[in-house]
């Protein structure tokens, strides 16, 4: 099978990319590097990588003639980056996937789209179930607009399946991490391992006491590939994560004690690390009900294995997070 992964020099669709060669798939790459880095496909044999955008359509519709599938994972993402660049983050994200879709549906190629827990916004619920009412924040806080932008990317998809019957399903991903994953843009576990191998303060945002559940990229990607395997399977939505809660604070706790750091972790309010009228989810955990009827899939890797994989990963490699 030929694949085209959208977004595979990054983290998640580097995974992808891997699995894919593994099973013996030809695979196309189209990422901008804007936050995905070439080392993280360039000695996976049978992979060519295209150096462009998403928005770039005459690109895109070359690439989805020659393959099978398509994996759309290209996006802006990552609070301090939707934060700081709201207008790529829409543009990106809705234009591209609209690009990508239209070029999909016109040589009737079979897509996932990957869509975040984001788009179920500030709602005081705990675990989130695919079908549950969403609850957005004001216009006026950029901080929305990744949710929104998503949110957008799937009524997208679930249009061109109902209207042009284009075969695929989208993914909600719950903090999906593991190696490779840089805490440039505010991703929290390699935040958090790097302060602590450096000695320096983990910087905990908020009152520390909002939980997540925090999936393992191992896990995660193959329950990509077989829900594309399921072509029977069309205009669906499914949550892929764990079930595994912690809180952030706990989470900061944990990774001092499996680094052996002595670093202190240190408190910053919202509005300083984000600007005034921050929002944050208070909890984001996902109901697996739907997912594991679909495929049987069970996240496998515990919170303190994925922590040693990026420790080990990150004083392996101490430039990586750069």
């Amino acid at each position: 099978m030929k694949a085209l992964v959208t977004g595979g020099a990054g983290f998640i669709g580097s995974h992808l990319c891997e699995a894919l060669v593994r099973r013996g798939d030809t695979v196309f790459v189209l990422d901008d590097l804007s936050t995905g880095r070439f080392e993280n496909i360039e000695r996976l044999e049978g992979v060519t990588c295209v150096v462009d955008s998403t928005l770039n359509q005459e690109i895109v519709r070359d690439l989805v003639r020659e393959v099978d599938v398509v994996f759309h994972l290209a996006a802006t993402l990552g609070v301090q980056l939707v934060v700081d660049e709201p207008i790529r983050t829409i543009v990106n994200n809705i234009r591209g996937t609209e690009t990508v879709l239209e070029e999909a549906c016109r040589y009737r190629r079979r897509l996932l789209l990957a869509s975040t827990s984001e788009v179920y916004g500030k709602s005081d619920r705990e675990v989130f179930r695919e079908d549950d009412d969403r609850i957005m924040g004001s216009t006026h806080l950029s901080r929305w607009s990744y949710a929104e932008s998503k949110a957008i990317d799937e009524f997208l998809a679930l249009a061109y399946w109902r209207s042009k019957r284009l075969s695929g399903v989208t993914v909600r991903l719950f903090n999906t991490v593991g190696p490779r994953q840089t805490g440039r843009y505010g991703m929290v576990i390699p935040r958090f391992v790097r302060a602590a191998l450096r000695g320096e303060p983990i910087t905990v945002y908020g009152d520390g006491k909002q939980s997540r559940c925090f999936a393992y990229v191992g896990d995660v990607v193959p329950a990509l590939v077989a829900l594309m395997d399921r072509k029977d399977i069309n205009g669906e939505i499914f949550n892929v994560g764990s079930t595994q809660r912690i809180t952030i604070g706990e989470l900061a706790e944990q990774v001092t004690k499996q680094t052996g750091s002595r670093s202190p972790i240190v408190s910053v309010p919202y509005d300083e690390a984000y600007g005034p009228g921050y929002e944050d989810m208070r909890h984001r955990a996902p109901c697996l009900d739907k997912i594991r009827a679909a495929i049987g899939y069970e996240p496998k890797t515990t919170l303190t294995e994925i922590l040693d994989a990026v420790i080990a990963e990150m004083r392996r490699d101490p430039l990586l997070d750069q």
